[in-house]
């Protein structure tokens, strides 16, 4: 735990977002913080917005400000209310408490048709006919300055009026556009007039059919910012770019339009995004894979949406672990899936108890065993906390074990069950295996082990030692459940992407056992439970698929790794 600290205490050091709110805050720039996490709602947020998350709602808590939830909903094409309500599920899972501070863009498109108005009155915006295909080719690229529209020096009353029959529903999508007059020989193309307004005859998943126009995010997203007094705007890199043209629209609009706000424009900042090796992030991707039934949807137990992570058995802890560790900075890094499973093991190996499964049951029957005899063995819940408490496990003459802890032939070095070898049944007897039975295939059906009644509890009175410890379920008491075991969606050996830009899909990235063995005392758990099997993983149960009296576990991770923490 110390080598995790200094390590956490190392990266939290570097974060060069927090010295620029320092030095803003002793400037006097700003007397307050103010974040904000505003997504667009056209999917399912994933683990690379659980750091945009975290970092703007940790922000404003720890400079005792305030955090607002915004949904850009700038965009009717591809906004659904069901994206909505689970990326507000996912922001308060992860504890980003923005209180009542919840915004929708739509709230104010009454607003940002004023600012877009005033801007044309100021002789700063105009209505352009030029289609989509030939402002890409008038506006040149980075060895070439961009050629003037035609339609750049149309009158402020000819403007308005398109822009009110835009606003009328006289024109079709695509047919005009409302443009910013700012500089096509701008060296950041960004700024050689871009479109802020569109023609759209969408319905709006808020807002209905009131609108037929949208702003852009560009000429939106710095409104809204200044509209709910944001001090720091902080967003990814891909937006270091289009800063000069959100301080344009602030300076041009904001401080005139946007009552009480001039004292404290907002300031975007921008920090590299969070990037994971060998998984699928892009919404398009993941879409098609839900769209043709390999995943079972958005928060499959495979992909790495909050919301998968979430059903999987991640909990907020681990995954604001995984963010810290990873850090700020402002340069693009990848990071190793690995870092995220250490951060769960690390979370869960103390919080939770470890329970006896069986995944692949073989019956052993204890032939010296009194028949219907039961005796109830105590067993701590976890070994390395005692504040855990144990539990009673009952144990009779038939137990199931494991296939892979019997071997007929064993090779060397083998210490589990084999004929003829002790050895020790956790927290319970030795036993040593006198012979086993076969189907007519050759598979083992029964195991036959003879029991020493003296070594109850996992000791013998003669000091005899045995190398092997094996656990089981009782064959009488132990639940059926079903278990999945998951693996990389992606084969990493092959990479994410194909040459034709389809996925590396692992074909084995899902096993589903439906025989496995349970001990009784676990049988009552629920949704999001999570627990220790012995010498298996960490497991949860399955919210979505579970019920009563049908128990379904997913693995969350595997015991063992060879990750370690980066120095």
């Amino acid at each position: 735990m110390e080598k995790e600290k200094e390590v956490l205490e190392t990266v939290v050091s570097k974060n060069f977002i927090e010295q620029e709110i320092d030095k803003d805050l002793a400037e006097g720039v700003y007397d307050h913080v103010q974040t904000r996490f505003p997504p667009e709602p056209n999917g399912y947020l994933h683990i690379g917005h659980a750091k945009s998350i975290l970092l703007n709602s940790g922000l404003a808590k720890k400079y005792g400000g305030k955090f607002n939830l915004r949904f850009d909903d700038t965009n009717p094409t591809k906004e659904k209310t069901e994206f909505v309500e689970s990326i507000m599920e996912d922001v308060k899972w992860l504890g980003a408490d923005f209180e009542d501070r919840l915004f929708f863009a739509s709230n104010y498109f009454d607003k940002m048709y004023e600012c877009a108005v005033f801007l044309i009155k100021k002789g700063k915006a105009f209505v352009c006919d030029l289609s989509a295909e030939q402002i890409r080719e008038y506006r040149g690229d980075f060895t070439t300055p961009g050629k003037e529209s035609p339609y750049r020096n149309r009158s402020v009353e000819e403007n308005l009026r398109l822009f009110e029959e835009m606003k009328e529903g006289k024109y079709q999508d695509g047919e005009k556009v409302l443009r910013a007059k700012i500089d096509m020989a701008s060296p950041n193309i960004n700024m050689r007039d871009p479109v802020i307004y569109r023609v759209a005859h969408m319905t709006h998943h808020r807002t209905g059919d009131k609108w037929c126009i949208y702003p852009m995010y560009d000429f939106a997203h710095p409104l809204e910012d200044a509209i709910e007094g944001i001090t720091h705007s902080i967003c990814t890199l891909e937006f270091e770019d289009h800063r000069p043209l959100y301080n344009w629209v602030i300076d041009e609009v904001g401080k005139d339009m946007i009552p009480d706000k001039d004292e404290m424009p907002p300031r975007q900042i921008e920090f590299a995004k969070l990037y994971l090796t060998n998984v699928v992030t892009g919404k398009r991707y993941i879409k098609r894979l839900v769209e043709e039934g390999i995943v079972d949807g958005w928060d499959d137990p495979r992909l790495v949406s909050i919301a998968a992570l979430r059903r999987r058995g991640f909990t907020p802890e681990s995954i604001k672990m995984f963010v810290d560790l990873c850090g700020i900075s402002k340069a693009n890094s990848s990071v190793d899936y690995a870092m995220l499973e250490y951060c769960i093991r690390e979370d869960l190996k103390l919080k939770k108890p470890r329970m006896m499964a069986i995944l692949d049951p073989v019956k052993v029957v204890i032939d010296n065993y009194p028949e219907g005899q039961i005796e109830y063995l105590d067993v701590v819940n976890n070994l390395e906390n005692e504040e855990l408490g144990s539990r009673k496990v009952p144990f009779g003459r038939e137990i199931y074990i494991d296939r892979e802890d019997f071997m007929e032939e064993p090779p060397k070095k083998y210490f589990r069950m084999f004929p003829g070898n002790e050895v020790r049944l956790m927290n319970a007897y030795f036993v040593k295996c006198v012979g086993f039975e076969k189907d007519e295939s050759g598979k083992v059906t029964v195991i036959h082990c003879t029991y020493d009644p003296a070594s109850k509890g996992g000791n013998s009175p003669d000091g005899r030692k045995v190398k092997g410890t094996i656990h089981w379920v009782s064959a009488e008491h132990g639940k059926k459940v079903t278990v999945r075991l998951y693996e990389n969606l992606i084969n990493e050996e092959l990479g994410v992407y194909n040459e034709d830009g389809s996925l590396n899909l692992n074909p084995n990235s899902l096993t589903t056992l439906t025989e496995c063995r349970l001990e009784p005392a676990f049988a009552q758990a629920q949704a999001y439970d999570r627990f220790q099997f012995v010498r298996q993983g960490f497991f949860c149960v399955d919210y979505k698929d579970t019920k009563p009296g049908e128990l379904v576990f997913n693995r969350i991770v595997s015991l063992k790794s060879s990750y370690v923490l980066p120095k």
